[in-house]
C-alpha cells in the first residue's frame, strides 16, 4: 500500500510539474534551414502510374526553435507532387500541396516524403517522354527551395474492364477461353483480356504496360516488333492459347548497353532498385495447343516464371528461341510442360528454383547455352537444369510421359550450388537424353546419386562431357555470363545448330566455345 502511494504522489508531483511548464516559444524562420539534397530526382515513370516515394530531410541548425511560416510546391494546387510533412498532410486535408506553420526545433530535423502521379497527355500532345519539374519552397521572405524532377514516359496500356454489375458491384474482367481442349470455353479465374484486331502488333514507338493477362486468341498471331519494351505490372503475364502464336523478332543491337533493337520484357516499376527484383510479375504462358512461338533476341527478366510452355510434344515448331536470355525469376526460368522447345544461343541465370525445367517428358533440343542459377539467396532446393517424365496429380498419383528427347549440346550448365543436374524419372515412361560437349557442375562425393542415368562414362548419355570446372563467368551476380580466353569452356565445342554466331552476333571461332558466348578478352 506504501508502494501505491509513492507512485502515486509521484505521478501527482510531475502532473503538477508539467502542467507549471511554459508552451516551446518559436521564432519564424529566417532562410537558414540546411536539406539533404538540393534536387530530388524522382526516377522516371510511367504516364498515370504513381511513382515509389521519396525523402527529403530538413535540418534546424540554430539553437531557437522555430516556426517555418509556410512549405508549398511551387505550382500550388496544379502540382503534380505531392507531399507528406512529418506525417502532416497539408493544409487542406490530403492534398499534399501546402502546409502552414511548421514548427521545427533547435538541432533537430523533419523528414518531407515525396510522391508524384502524372498525365503526360495533360502536360504536353504527341511526346513519348517528358521532363516534369517543379520545386518546394519554404518559407515567405526568406524563401529557400529545393528542385523537384520527374521524367515521365507515355505508354499503351492494356488492361481489363470493370465490369459494374446490375446491383452496383463492381468485377474485373476475367479471361474465358477452351482450357481443356475440349471444344468448350471455360471460365478461368485469370484477370485480363483478349488483345484487339488493332492491338496485335506491338511496335516500338511507346513502352507498352500490361494489367491482368493479355491473351492471344485463337488463331490469331501477336508480332512484336524489334526494339519494343514490354512492362507488366504485379500478377499480370501475356498468355497465348490454343492455335494462337507469339512472334518476337528481336534483332541485333550496335550498342550493348541500350539493346535498341532487343525486344525486352520486365516489370513496370522503373526505379533502378527494382532493375534486378524477382517476381515482379508473372509469366509469358504458352497454353496447350499455341503454337509456332518464336522469339528472337529477346531478354525476359524479373517474373516470376520466364516462360511457361505447356503441350505439344510432337510440334517442332511448339516454341523456337534463338539468342534469347531469361534472368531473375522467382520460381524457374523456363518451366517446361510436356512440351518441345528449341534453342540456340540461349542464356539463363538466377532463378529461385531450377532454371530449365523440362517436366512431365516432352521433345527439347538445346545448343549452345549457357543455363546457370547464381540465386542470391542462401538456400536452393532446384538444381540449374531438371529433368523429368510425370506429373503428380492432386490426389498425388503419378502420371507418367515419354520424355522422347533432351539434347543439350556445347553448353554450360553451372551455378553456386551442387550438384546443377537433377534426372528424375518413373520406369513407366521413356527417359531420353544426351548431354554432348558440355560443361557440368555435378561433384557427388557421397554418392547420393546413382543408377544407370547417372553413369557419367556411359558415352550414349554423356559424350565429351567435363565436369567441375569454373567457366570463370565475368560477373554471374550481375548476368554477366562471358568467360574469358582461357576459360574450361573455350574451344571444347563440336560442329552443331543453325547459328555461326554467337548471342552476340559474332562469328563462331572452330572449334566452338561452350555456352552461348565466345570467350572473349574481358580487357578488351
Amino acid at each position: 500500500m506504501k508502494r501505491y502511494f509513492y507512485f502515486l504522489a509521484t505521478f501527482s508531483f510531475l502532473l503538477m510539474w508539467s502542467s507549471c511548464r511554459k508552451d516551446f516559444e518559436f521564432t519564424p524562420s529566417e532562410g537558414n534551414l540546411i536539406f539533404s539534397k538540393d534536387t530530388v530526382y524522382l526516377d522516371t515513370v510511367f504516364s498515370n502510374i504513381g511513382s515509389s516515394t521519396y525523402t527529403l530531410k530538413v535540418y534546424n541548425p540554430s539553437d531557437r526553435d522555430i516556426s517555418i511560416p509556410k512549405i508549398k510546391l511551387q505550382e500550388g494546387q496544379n502540382s503534380n507532387y505531392r507531399l507528406n510533412v512529418d506525417g502532416m498532410t497539408g493544409d487542406i486535408p490530403l492534398s499534399g500541396k501546402e502546409f502552414s506553420n511548421v514548427e521545427l526545433l533547435a538541432k533537430d530535423s523533419m523528414y518531407i516524403f515525396i510522391e508524384t502521379t502524372i498525365d503526360i497527355q495533360s502536360l504536353v500532345s504527341n511526346q513519348t517522354q517528358f521532363l516534369y519539374t517543379d520545386a518546394i519552397e519554404f518559407g515567405v521572405n526568406n524563401k529557400q527551395t529545393v528542385e523537384l524532377v520527374t521524367l515521365v514516359k507515355d505508354a499503351v496500356f492494356i488492361y481489363p474492364q470493370q465490369i459494374v454489375g446490375t446491383d452496383g458491384s463492381t468485377t474485373i474482367e476475367t479471361l474465358t477461353f477452351d482450357v481443356d481442349g475440349d471444344g468448350i470455353d471455360d471460365e478461368t479465374n485469370l484477370q485480363g483480356r483478349f488483345l484487339e484486331d488493332n492491338e496485335l502488333v506491338f511496335t516500338n514507338e511507346k513502352p507498352y504496360v500490361i494489367y491482368g493477362y493479355a491473351a492471344v486468341d485463337e488463331g490469331k498471331t501477336l508480332t512484336i516488333d524489334a526494339g519494343a519494351r514490354l512492362h507488366f505490372h504485379a500478377n499480370s503475364g501475356l498468355l497465348v492459347t490454343n492455335t494462337a502464336s507469339v512472334h518476337a523478332n528481336g534483332l541485333p543491337s550496335s550498342d550493348s548497353d541500350l539493346l535498341e533493337n532487343e525486344i525486352i520484357m520486365e516489370g513496370d516499376r522503373l526505379e533502378p532498385g527494382f532493375a534486378e527484383i524477382p517476381g515482379q510479375w508473372q509469366t509469358l504462358w504458352l497454353f496447350n495447343g499455341s503454337t509456332n512461338n518464336i522469339f528472337n533476341y529477346t531478354t525476359i527478366k524479373n517474373s516470376t516464371v520466364g516462360l511457361l510452355v505447356d503441350g505439344n510434344q510432337d510440334d517442332p515448331s511448339k516454341l523456337q528461341m534463338t539468342n534469347t536470355q531469361i534472368y531473375n525469376s522467382s520460381n524457374f526460368g523456363i518451366l517446361g510442360r510436356a512440351t518441345s522447345i528449341s534453342a540456340e544461343n540461349l542464356v539463363i541465370n538466377k532463378s529461385g528454383q531450377s532454371s530449365f525445367a523440362a517436366t512431365f517428358g516432352g521433345n527439347y533440343n538445346i545448343t549452345h547455352a549457357t543455363i546457370a542459377n547464381y540465386w542470391s539467396n542462401s538456400f536452393r532446393q532446384f538444381p540449374s537444369v531438371l529433368l523429368n517424365n510425370f506429373s503428380v496429380d492432386a490426389d498425388q498419383n503419378i502420371i507418367p510421359n515419354d520424355l522422347v528427347s533432351a539434347n543439350f549440346t556445347n553448353c554450360i550448365i553451372y551455378g553456386n550450388d551442387n550438384p546443377e543436374l537433377l534426372l528424375d524419372n518413373v520406369p513407366e515412361a521413356d527417359f531420353n537424353f544426351k548431354f554432348k560437349n558440355c560443361l557440368m557442375l555435378f561433384n557427388d562425393p557421397n554418392n547420393n546419386f546413382s543408377g544407370p542415368y547417372y553413369n557419367f562414362s556411359d558415352s550414349s548419355l554423356y559424350e565429351n562431357v567435363v565436369f567441375n570446372l569454373d567457366p570463370e563467368f565475368l560477373d554471374p551476380q550481375q548476368n554477366k555470363l562471358q568467360i574469358p580466353l582461357n576459360s574450361s569452356a573455350a574451344g571444347l565445342g563440336v560442329n552443331a545448330g543453325n547459328l555461326n554466331t554467337d548471342i552476340t552476333e559474332t562469328l563462331r571461332p572452330s572449334p566452338s566455345d561452350l555456352g552461348a558466348y565466345n570467350a572473349t578478352d574481358f580487357e578488351d
